[in-house]
């Protein structure tokens, strides 16, 4: 029998990631027994206190054992994060170091959605590939750049690490490691019994650019904010660094370290977000919507949607604006 460790962070964490993993696999176990007479997993939630409270206290979360006490594990589990992650990381050294001991060992690790920091913290995802939440991608870059960020992915497996993107998207994750350590018929019964929909493997039509400004670098937040005003006009890179008094090879450079994204970069998901507002909130056509944010050119107007939000411009309107077609 394998060992399942589902691990139970200390501090006000995501109580939903840690319940609905025990969950799934509680139940994909279940399934299992009947099908095999015997259990896959021994399932425990382990941490380094008996108790956790969430949420003030109105919940709390009774470890089943300290990982101390686990000398070997198969799969590791780590949940989201909330938001402090200073906090969050000072709190759980000592589980940071059981991770690396026990990846070391052999065992498998995964993180949910801003788990990843905690995960990231270890180093052990320096020159891997990862996905976390896209709200946080500009603060995780600037954490960690020996780390590749792949935020648009909902879930990245590299070399027995596995992380996935934000919120509920867990879900699909937890089903990838049911079908990977179960089987296909395992993974599909709980797809059905929790209604989990899988046909899902990016991230990029969720996510809300709100471009990174805690950076520091003044005269890049002064190009952010002209490139947030100005984005339905012709905007020239080279003048406006002419104007700041920046070299272009040198603006690129601190704009990428500051933002991580290039300008050109940044300016395409600042037009194409208005765009998507513009498609979700009025009538405007597909050809409109494109004037409007700076495009004239059809062809690469959709070539850009497409890259940024994984779908067309018309798919995605008639996803998040159906009272438009009627």
């Amino acid at each position: 029998m394998k060992h399942l460790s589902i691990i139970v962070p200390n501090g006000e964490n995501n109580l939903s990631s840690i319940v609905g993993t025990y969950k799934i696999f509680t139940r994909a176990n279940e399934i299992w027994k009947n099908k095999n007479q015997e259990e896959r997993f021994k399932i425990e939630l382990v941490g380094t206190a008996e108790n956790i409270d969430f949420h003030g206290g109105i919940f709390s979360v009774k470890t089943h054992t300290n990982l101390a006490r686990i000398n070997k594990t198969d799969l590791i589990i780590i949940p989201s994060l909330n938001h402090n992650y200073e906090l969050a990381l000072l709190e759980n050294d000592e589980l940071a170091h059981w991770l690396v001991k026990q990846y070391k060992e052999g065992a498998s690790v995964a993180s949910i959605c801003t788990g990843a920091f905690l995960l990231a913290s270890t180093g052990l995802l320096d020159g891997k590939s990862c996905s976390t939440h896209w709200s946080v991608d500009a603060e995780f870059r600037q954490r960690f750049p020996k780390v590749d960020l792949k935020t648009d992915k909902l879930i990245t497996d590299e070399d027995g690490i596995y992380t996935n993107g934000g919120a509920f998207s867990f879900l699909n994750l937890i089903i990838y490691l049911v079908e990977k350590y179960f089987d296909r018929e395992t993974a599909l019964h709980c797809v059905k019994v929790f209604q989990i929909d899988v046909d899902r493997n990016m991230q990029s039509e969720f996510r809300i650019f709100n471009g990174y400004k805690n950076h520091g670098d003044e005269e890049v937040i002064e190009a952010q904010t002209y490139f947030e005003s100005n984005y339905q006009d012709k905007i020239s890179i080279s003048e406006l660094t002419d104007q700041l008094s920046i070299g272009r090879r040198s603006f690129d450079r601190r704009f990428n370290k500051a933002t991580g994204i290039t300008p050109l970069e940044y300016l395409q998901r600042v037009k194409i977000e208005a765009a998507k507002k513009s498609l979700e909130n009025t009538r405007k056509t597909v050809n409109e919507v494109m004037f409007d944010v700076g495009y004239s050119d059809v062809k690469a107007f959709r070539e850009v949607f497409r890259r940024i939000t994984g779908m067309s411009p018309l798919t995605y309107k008639a996803k998040y604006n159906k009272a438009a077609f009627i």
